[in-house]
């Protein structure tokens, strides 16, 4: 059997990882020796795993995490930073993005409130699920742009198609009487339609004031608080202790 005409064929159909995996095959006697089926499986588990490490790279360049290594392994649960391992382990089963339910982690500066949200969404985009970081500065500074050039609402309706959605340094950017009514916008065509996490310094009782029009402060909590886990960080700064660290 002529070898070169089926990789050609393969390469074709866009089989490439198979491809490779049958040119291994053919350098190892061992493998060799195993009956075909055992063979045609190994060449189908590795274009499956080749396709979905492909669709894996993608989903977290969609993302734009800023922490691009945080995983929810690595989130480190003890006592003093007032996390729940167990709620850490049912959020990594990802049932809060099935379910359409939110996410708010509140904390003071540096007690990794970034890296919690950016674990969980790594963890959500290794699931399958589409994701986006953005940073509620940035975000506003999108949205003003988007409304002057006319993508204002081509720009919505891509973020509403986003699985989870993660808004770091909310309460950071002062907002405008526009913004209230983007941000509103945003949650509530995602509201009971998909995931939202908030990660901000302000603890949640502040945040009516934050948004500041009333009504539209008691829409924009409707459409989140009721549905949402809530992550209350304490302890140190892990940016004074990582620089202690340094220095010693």
């Amino acid at each position: 059997m002529l070898q070169q005409p089926t990789l050609d064929k393969l390469s074709q159909m866009k089989l490439h990882a198979m491809a490779n995996a049958w040119r291994q095959q053919q350098q190892e006697p061992d493998v060799m020796a195993m009956s075909f089926e055992e063979r045609f499986g190994m060449l189908v588990d590795a274009e499956a795993l080749h396709r979905e490490n492909r669709r894996l790279s993608r989903l977290l360049r969609a993302a734009k995490l800023r922490i691009s290594n945080a995983c929810v392994e690595d989130i480190q649960t003890e006592a003093r930073r007032g996390l729940d391992k167990n709620l850490i382990r049912k959020l990594a089963t990802c049932g809060f993005v099935q379910q359409r339910h939110n996410i708010f982690v509140t904390g003071a500066t540096g007690v990794g409130k970034t890296y919690i949200a950016c674990a969980l969404t790594q963890n959500a985009c290794r699931k399958g699920y589409k994701a986006l970081y953005t940073r509620m500065p940035r975000l506003l500074d999108e949205l003003t742009l988007a409304r002057a050039d006319g993508t204002y609402p081509r720009f919505l309706a891509r973020l509403a198609r986003i699985d989870v959605l993660v808004f770091d340094d909310w309460g950071v950017a002062k907002l405008k009487e526009t913004h209230r009514h983007d941000i509103l916008e945003i949650l509530e065509d995602r509201y009971d339609q998909r995931s939202t996490i908030i990660a901000s310094q302000l603890p949640l009782e502040h945040w009516h004031d934050y948004i500041g029009d009333p009504t539209i402060a008691d829409a924009v909590l409707d459409r989140t608080v009721h549905n949402a886990y809530k992550i209350e960080l304490e302890g140190p700064s892990k940016r004074k202790e990582k620089a202690l660290k340094t220095k010693n």
